[in-house]
């Protein structure tokens, strides 16, 4: 009879190595949270014109990479690929924007692109996303772009660089695109590019093929082609992230894989990954909202991969999360001390201890290699003999020091055990 395994491309994360993915999205999340934004949970796929409209036809999202199928009704719905359109679509949907402004949000979870898989490049991909909603402001652009470095330096990273450029406003697009769209016309392109060029010519410079990368290497750039507004935006952004210190580098070239970008744009790139160096981005999106049948409100936000950064994290060497299962293992010799250790783990857990218990009936030796597997920091061990004498044995796995604890007062006593060794 065969076995099942993972869908292709899927990555799976099991304890210990799952303390890390954990480690590494609830700290990316934190930063957000320290800077008022609230939490949205969304769903896992949406109706196919949301993303079709919001993200881009042109695309390679929507052309080539969304999960999408009829569903038992006939409706076409699709795997969410990102999470802007979805939190623009629920701000629409549920009065967000009529409140306070800016709409402070963040979130977290899967999405879904098929890709072919490779190191960093999966199918099934998490995230960590904010998004502000409903003011455009500069300072605004650099405080998304500071939550999201805070993050990856909290997790000890240092390998990485922000990339940053401006692609202009309502008022300076037009006539580059005309100029972008004159100098593509020019070249030898295959009729595929050559029709994605005439969709949204920036897709062409967001190719990754070498002989595409050779012939757009002397495009005009939009960063020469700024509206007055759109440059002291772009001055601004780039004033308020040296006055919170948060260093950059401009890279005129860069072309996020979303058509909804405006203005600034941004992405973390990490060296130590080789093709897939991207571990996050993002940017302004001002006229997302009235695209999706919104109010004319701005937005800026970003994705960052949890994945990816997981992997920054190992190749820079980093270790992250507490891959410890719990505080104490409770070695229980006996029916009498097991029914007692139970009780205890449980009081333990109430207290706020993380507790475990040899279940199974081990022996010694065997359960206190589970202690040790457990990565607890202590054993406690209760035989017949200790029930009758009324104490059990608390092991420091650490030291190897051992005492004895009256049975009245395990609980207290283990849990300042234990508090005592994480002060």
């Amino acid at each position: 009879m065969s076995t099942f395994t993972a869908p292709k491309g899927i990555p799976e994360y099991y304890p210990p190595e799952s303390a890390g993915f954990l480690a590494v999205r609830e700290t990316l999340a934190d930063a957000a949270r320290r800077a008022g934004y609230g939490y949205i949970e969304l769903p896992l796929f949406e109706d196919t014109s949301l993303f079709a409209r919001g993200v881009g036809e042109s695309t390679d999202v929507v052309s080539k990479e969304m999960y999408t199928f009829a569903d038992r009704g006939g409706r076409s719905v699709t795997l969410r690929p990102e999470g802007t359109a979805g939190v623009i679509r629920s701000a629409i949907e549920h009065g967000l924007d009529r409140g306070q402004l800016p709409v402070k949000l963040h979130y977290s979870g899967a999405f879904f692109r098929y890709e072919r898989p490779q190191a960093g490049r999966y199918r099934q991909l998490q995230q960590v996303g904010v998004e502000a909603i409903g003011v455009d402001d500069p300072a605004l652009d650099a405080e998304v772009i500071a939550i999201a470095d805070e993050g990856y330096k909290r997790l000890g990273l240092t390998g990485y660089r922000i990339e940053l450029t401006s692609l202009g406003d309502d008022t300076c697009r037009p006539e580059y695109r005309a100029k972008l769209q004159e100098f593509l016309n020019g070249l030898p392109l295959d009729e595929a590019t050559r029709q994605r060029a005439e969709l949204n010519p920036l897709r062409v410079l967001d190719d990754k093929r070498p002989e595409v990368r050779e012939l757009v290497a002397e495009a005009p750039l939009m960063v020469d082609h700024l509206s007055v507004a759109a440059k002291e935006h772009y001055e601004q952004v780039k004033q308020h992230l040296t006055d919170l210190g948060v260093a950059f580098v401009e890279n005129p070239r860069l072309v996020r894989g979303l058509d909804y970008y405006t203005k600034t744009t941004f992405e973390f790139v990490h060296d130590g990954l080789g093709a897939q160096s991207g571990i996050g981005g993002g940017g302004r999106y001002d006229g997302l909202m009235a695209q999706l049948g919104g109010a004319e409100l701005s937005g800026v936000g970003f994705g960052l991969g949890v994945d990816r950064t997981l992997l920054a994290c190992q190749a820079e060497g980093i270790a992250v999360g507490d891959q410890a299962r719990c505080d104490v293992y409770c070695v229980p010799l006996g029916e009498s001390a097991k029914r007692r250790l139970v009780a205890t783990a449980g009081g333990l857990r109430a207290a706020g201890v993380r507790a475990d218990v040899a279940y199974g009936g081990k022996g010694l030796k065997g359960a206190m290699k589970a202690a040790d597997r457990s990565g607890a920091r202590f054993a406690l061990v209760l035989g017949e003999r200790d029930v009758e004498a009324g104490s059990a044995q608390l092991k420091d796995l650490e030291s190897g020091e051992q005492r004895s604890v009256p049975l009245d007062a395990l609980v207290d006593q283990v849990s300042a055990a234990v508090a005592e060794t994480t002060r």
